[in-house]
Order: structure tokens, then sequence, then C-alpha cells
């Protein structure tokens, strides 16, 4: 039992420490994933390569349902979009809070639909000032 309330004391001061929290205007975390995102959506060469698929006579699948070695199903996002979202996360970068604040309005004005207006509102809600 002294083992177990040990156990709940040290995770509690693990996850008080400030590295874990997701309330630090300068963290990593919102920041780190939102360029992790901007990375996944960026363009890459694609690679040509011959590849060969075997597959079972009579199997019941549909074609979407087959994966094909090589076939990447990378979400895509229009290069003006992915511009616009970037430069707001470089301005954030750079220490222009100001800039990054209208870079992220700017993009969803001009982006209502994107696949990364959540992220927009959530780097907005973090720029911010604390009450």
């Amino acid at each position: 039992m002294k083992k177990l309330v040990a156990l709940f004391v040290l995770l509690g001061v693990v996850l008080a420490h400030p590295a874990y929290s997701a309330d630090d205007n300068q963290g990593g975390s919102l920041w780190e994933r939102l360029r992790r995102k901007i990375e996944m959506f960026t363009p890459k060469k694609k690679i040509s390569t011959t590849t060969a698929v075997g597959g079972v006579r009579g199997a019941l699948a549909d074609a979407d349902d087959i994966y094909w070695k090589g076939e990447t199903n990378a979400p895509s996002i229009d290069a003006d979009e992915l511009g616009a979202f970037k430069k707001a996360v470089s301005l954030h970068d750079a220490g222009d809070v100001e800039g990054a604040k209208a870079g992220f309005e700017d993009f969803l004005k001009k982006h209502p639909n994107s696949q990364l207006r959540e992220d927009a509102e959530m780097a907005l809600a973090q720029l911010q000032p604390k009450k």
C-alpha cells in the first residue's frame, strides 16, 4: 500500500513539472506539434521504385481496402494555405507575437475550411495574453 501511495505522489510530482504543462506560452508542446504538422503536409520528393503485390484469388476486398506497397496516403493541402500557416508559425518562432496573431487571424479568414483550422485556433488562444 505504501508503495502505491509513493507511486501516486511521484507521478503527481512528475506531471506537475513545467515540461509537462500545456500552459507554457514559450513551451514546445503546441508549437512543436504545429511544426511536425507542417512537415507532414509539406510535399516530399517521390522516389520511383518497383514493387510487387500478391493477393489471394477470391478474397473479398474492395479496391480501396487494398494496401499497395510504397503507396503513401499523406494528407494534401493547398500550397498557399500551407505557406500562410508556415508564415504565422515562423513569426511566432521569431518572437513577433503580434505578427503571429495577425498571421493566424488572416489564415482563418482566408482558409475557413482548412484542415489546419483547429490548430490555428489553438495557436491564437495560446497567443492571447493571460488574465
